[in-house]
């Protein structure tokens, strides 16, 4: 398929674009049929010199088939060439699956969160409002004093 593009040349931090005819394919520097036009992006926007195009060629590729970019259409729509739209995405800004995913996850972990201070806080609510039952005092002091001495280090002598 043919395309009227945009061809890059000129210094780094100075664009000067070529229009050319090109195979869709070849890259966007690379291989083209004709140079119908040049964009220089420095000049002021009211600037003759901005724009040039060969419009009796442009309209014969066109008549060809050939279709122009998004940027060439707008140059090509200021002299009556083309009709130019402008895009609707709506689904550009939208997140990916990978993003929609984590953020499902994390929505997910929050939610643990939340319901989980919210049952220790009921837990913590509950203890406070129960009355503390009182078990038996000697219980436990037998067993530490059961204990005690199966946990006592043997003593070593040195020397």
């Amino acid at each position: 398929m043919l395309k009227i593009r945009l061809a890059r040349g000129g210094a780094k931090k100075r664009p000067y674009y070529s229009i050319v005819v090109a195979d869709s394919h070849s890259p966007r520097d690379g291989r083209f049929i004709e140079k119908v036009g040049a964009y220089n992006p420095l000049l002021k926007k009211d600037d003759p010199n901005r724009v040039t195009l060969k419009v009796e060629r442009i309209q014969e590729w066109i008549g060809k088939g050939a279709q122009p970019t998004d940027r060439v259409a707008r140059f090509l729509s200021q002299q009556g060439l083309a009709k130019w739209e402008a895009g609707n995405n709506p689904n550009k800004g939208k997140p990916g699956k990978k993003a929609e995913e984590r953020a499902a996850e994390r929505a997910q972990r929050e939610a643990d969160r939340v319901a989980a201070e919210a049952e220790a806080a009921e837990a913590a609510a509950a203890a406070a409002a129960a009355p503390v039952e009182e078990a038996p005092v000697e219980a436990p002091a037998e067993e530490a004093a059961a204990e005690a001495p199966a946990e006592a280090p043997a003593e070593t002598t040195e020397g």
